[in-house]
């Protein structure tokens, strides 16, 4: 079993038992805490937002608050004798993940990743091939579906029943020139 978490704007992917690092969390060693699951899977049932992961809880103690490696920034600006060293440190929470559990929320997808691609056209094409039942159940709705009278042929056709000028064009060589 295993979840994908989000802490610190990251995502990981944890176990029961793992220990890793994330960006500092507001609590002191030893204390116990909750990390937001975005996805639990357990063999072949896989928990989503979707499928109710509401009761879905990954539970994490926290063994100790480090700092990550010194890391060197240089800024240099040639010719302008512009020259800058600082470095910074990350705050970081070493957490062991304690218990992941699914809740009470029951998978409502247990079938394999390639049932279900092959499921999802088969409901695509069903969907497609009815909207006019689905359309004319409520009156309303093909009221509102239904398009309005076509203006643009109308306008098309007195366009073609106009008279067309000739452009006249005048010749200089012809004009008396006065």
């Amino acid at each position: 079993m295993y979840a994908i978490v989000k802490t610190g704007g990251k995502q990981y992917r944890v176990e029961q038992g793992q220990s890793l690092l994330v960006e500092r969390l507001p609590a002191a060693e030893g204390e116990s805490v909750d990390l937001q699951p975005l996805l639990v899977v357990d063999g072949s049932s896989v928990l989503d937002q979707v499928d109710g992961l509401s009761g879905a809880t990954v539970a994490a103690r926290i063994v100790a608050h480090e700092r990550g490696p010194k890391l060197r920034v240089v800024k240099f600006k040639p010719k302008r004798g512009y020259k800058r060293r600082n470095g910074h440190r990350q705050e970081l929470t070493r957490i062991e993940v304690t218990e992941i559990s699914a809740g009470s929320g029951s998978p409502k997808r247990s079938r394999s990743r390639k049932a279900a691609s092959k499921e999802e056209p088969a409901a695509a094409s069903e969907a497609a091939a009815t909207p006019a039942a689905t359309a004319s159940a409520t009156p309303a709705a093909t009221a509102e579906a239904a398009p309005a009278p076509a203006a643009v042929p109308e306008a098309a056709e007195t366009a073609s029943e106009a008279p067309v000028t000739p452009a006249t064009t005048t010749n200089p060589e012809d004009s008396d020139g006065a």
